[in-house]
């Protein structure tokens, strides 16, 4: 195919660039064949060059960053946009974007259109959601299981990176009625960046470096995502028992769940059930029944590891997934979103293996 036949590539606008999310986007972005980068905002370091933040990308030449308020949407003329900025905020600037430029498609990477439910919403994050018919537009990105939708939607809302390591894991199950729904225990653990780039006391190297606790005990933000979806899967009300952890150490996702099989449900027979439902999805790979998934081997990568182990109770089993909460907890999948919005192939820009040691 000559120069002059070439499709034109889709302009693609990254809001929030200056932050981990925003950086890992540009990391991927960069190397997708099919977008050129043509928007970089970040208000605080608006005027600066990208390379000025994140030293890694000197090579390459990106959009210097601006300040989202001077951005005209309509003559920007993006096929779409990933908004990585805080919730509330996001509302507003999605909004605006989209009343004046309605063919640009979004990926929201903060929790502001995870919830379909507006007074659950306002229930979990304490004020009124400010655009209620976009939430109600809005389609899940959780890939895996919304594939169809999602190649059809305008809006996705970014799964979180926490409720992507578990869901993966236990959706299946649930659909198949395979586990009981009302005796879920989900233990996670995150990296510090899962916890942003802004300077905070508590995020010294000092406050987290050769410790690890527990936070958001008993009500954690993520506990709405899990319930909605799980509820889902189920056909009725499902309520699940959540404890995030910060460990120290830049990226990684580890959840280690705690199921009870329906009557009659082997340990085995659940890792069948994940084997069989994950044997042709490119970023889920399900360990051999016993094997022990390690955070380390999914980092930098966008793929999910799954293992399945027997519990000493009888009837019981442990679950465990491992991913990178910068790539598929956040803009690996955000990025395997955008390729079904614009029909790319999926993998496209994610084939990247993890980097070990």
């Amino acid at each position: 195919m000559s120069a002059s036949t070439m499709p034109a590539k889709a302009k693609i606008g990254v809001l929030g660039a200056s932050g981990y999310t925003g950086s890992e986007l540009v990391r991927l972005l960069l190397r997708h064949p099919h977008v050129e980068i043509a928007l970089l905002t970040a208000d605080r370091r608006a005027g600066q060059e990208m390379r000025a933040v994140f030293p890694q990308f000197s090579p390459f030449p990106l959009p210097t960053l601006v300040s989202i308020e001077g951005v005209d949407w309509k003559a920007a003329g993006l096929d779409l946009v990933f908004c990585g900025l805080p919730h509330a905020t996001t509302q507003k600037v999605v909004s605006a974007l989209l009343e004046q430029a309605p063919n640009t498609k979004v990926v929201d990477l903060s929790a502001d259109f995870r919830l379909q439910d507006v007074a659950a919403y306002a229930r979990w994050y304490g004020h009124e959601h400010h655009t209620p018919k976009l939430q109600r537009e809005a389609v899940y990105g959780l890939v895996e299981v919304y594939r169809r939708e999602i190649a059809q939607a305008r809006l996705v809302a970014n799964p979180g990176c926490y409720t992507t390591g578990a869901q993966l894991p236990l959706i299946p199950l649930i659909k198949a009625k395979a586990i009981d729904p009302d005796e879920i225990v989900i233990d996670s653990k995150s990296g510090m960046t899962g916890a942003g780039r802004a300077a905070k006391e508590e995020m010294l190297f000092s406050e987290v470096s050769e410790g690890f606790h527990a936070y958001g005990v008993g009500h954690h933000r993520h506990m709405a995502e899990l319930d909605q979806e799980f509820s889902k899967a189920a056909g009725r009300d499902v309520v699940v028992t959540f404890t995030p952890h910060l460990m120290p150490a830049n990226r990684g996702i580890y959840s280690t769940i705690y199921v009870r099989g329906s009557a009659g449900t082997s340990p085995e027979d659940l890792h069948a059930i994940l084997t069989k439902t994950y044997a042709g999805e490119p970023f889920v790979h399900v360990l051999a029944f016993g094997q022990v998934p390690q955070s380390r081997h999914v980092r930098g990568s966008n793929m999910t590891f799954i293992g399945v182990a027997k519990d000493r109770v009888s009837g019981r089993a442990i679950v465990m997934s491992a991913l990178d909460n910068l790539v598929k907890g956040a803009s690996g999948q955000a990025v395997q979103n955008m390729n079904l919005m614009l029909g790319y192939p999926e993998t496209t820009a994610l084939d990247q293996i993890a980097l070990f040691p």
